[in-house]
């Protein structure tokens, strides 16, 4: 008798508990994307009016991209940017909110546009051909101001107060710089009145945080020089590494001194008293880590840091390949990233690439790069 009311009353206390289990609401699943879209043009403003217009088919491709692909955060990379944030605006309102072949709308309630170094005139000759003015003499490549820039869009509030951006940040200032040299004298390639105010990023490196219930999750974006178009100096080189490495510093120091941002703070990542910071990295890095022109120990360094969590992202469809851009016949490469920090659970990841006999194969055609994606879970 006495077993039969044990039993009895073990029985009542797990039912007890496993209604509270059940009751107990699921952490939501996150699928954050990279998306470089080549929405650039030959002078300002053009891609504004495509846009505006509501009629733009490379535009309509990549939004058909990405309300398949459908993810809550997203960073476009190569989207002019203005200082209204208009065009990314005009995107969103006027294709990713507009079914694209049947496709269901997506609406994305949150955006930031970076600004960005491409065109701004530097007014020295950085290029080294005696000139200035030309694009490559404007602190990022470009051949007007904002070309090239990238955005984020985001289902999520943006706290855009604790924005952090290093758009002035000066290369010199960078610890154990790459600093290109001239290999036939050994003299360094820059001039020191250059050196001095050279900006490291060529477009921007920004860090927005994004809330998500009760947390925030930091996203870190940067779209870094190609490492070519350059000569044997290998300024461009030596920049894409530096620029990736950047994200090394800023994930590992919290209280490194020297990095400071266009805010006046200084100081890495920075997360709660109790926690460590939930961040992902995103964004065109321009850099492989196992082939191509890049200088790759940067990119090898952060896809293994111990706070970062490499998902390696596969072609839907070639699951034997991590490529997510083409420049031409045997010429495919991985160079996007989206990579969440180790304290997520990852649950999923893909790069948009859909095999020559999928209907969908045709929307890739509109840039170079393709989408690249991960979902993630708060612990």
């Amino acid at each position: 008798m006495k077993l039969s009311i044990v039993i009895a009353a073990v029985l009542i206390v797990c039912a007890t508990h496993c209604r509270a289990i059940a009751t107990e609401p699921a952490k939501p699943m996150i699928r954050i994307a990279t998306y470089n879209v080549s929405l650039f043009d030959k002078a300002e403003g053009i891609v504004r009016k495509r846009l505006a217009s509501g009629t733009d088919k490379k535009a309509a491709k990549i939004a058909a991209v990405i309300q398949t692909v459908r993810p809550d955060i997203l960073l476009l990379n190569e989207i002019d940017y203005d200082g209204e944030g208009e065009t990314v605006k005009l995107f969103a309102e006027k294709f990713l909110a507009k079914s694209q072949r049947g496709l269901d709308p997506i609406d994305y309630p949150y955006l930031y546009a970076a600004p960005s170094n491409t065109g701004v005139a530097s007014e020295m000759d950085l290029d080294g051909d005696g000139k200035t003015g030309g694009p490559a003499d404007a602190w990022g490549f470009g051949v007007y101001p904002g070309q090239y820039s990238f955005a984020v869009l985001s289902r999520f509030p943006i706290d855009e107060s604790e924005i952090r951006t290093f758009q002035n940040f000066r290369w010199r200032d960078f610890p154990d710089a790459n600093k290109p040299t001239d290999p036939q004298t050994g003299q360094p390639y820059y001039p020191s009145d250059v050196w001095e105010t050279l900006r490291l990023s060529s477009k921007n490196h920004v860090d927005v945080p994004i809330q998500v219930g009760d947390q925030i999750i930091h996203l870190l974006a940067s779209h870094p020089t190609p490492p070519v178009f350059d000569g044997p100096e290998d300024r461009n080189g030596n920049r894409n590494h530096d620029e990736v490495q950047l994200w090394n510093h800023y994930i590992s120091d919290p209280n490194a001194k020297w990095l400071t941002d266009d805010q006046g703070r200084s100081g890495g990542l920075i997360g709660d008293a109790s926690d460590d910071p939930f961040f992902v990295i995103a964004g065109d890095l321009n850099t492989d880590p196992e082939s191509g022109d890049s200088i790759q120990s940067a990119i090898i360094e952060l896809t293994q840091h111990k706070r970062v969590q490499d998902p390696k992202p596969v072609r839907t469809g070639d699951s034997s390949s991590r490529a997510t851009a083409s420049f031409g016949p045997q010429r495919e490469m991985r160079i996007d990233y989206v990579l969440p920090s180790s304290n997520f659970l990852v649950n999923d990841s893909a790069v948009f690439w859909p095999a020559k006999a999928d209907p969908n194969y045709e929307l890739i055609t509109a840039t170079d790069h393709r989408l690249v994606w991960v979902e993630v879970q708060l612990p």
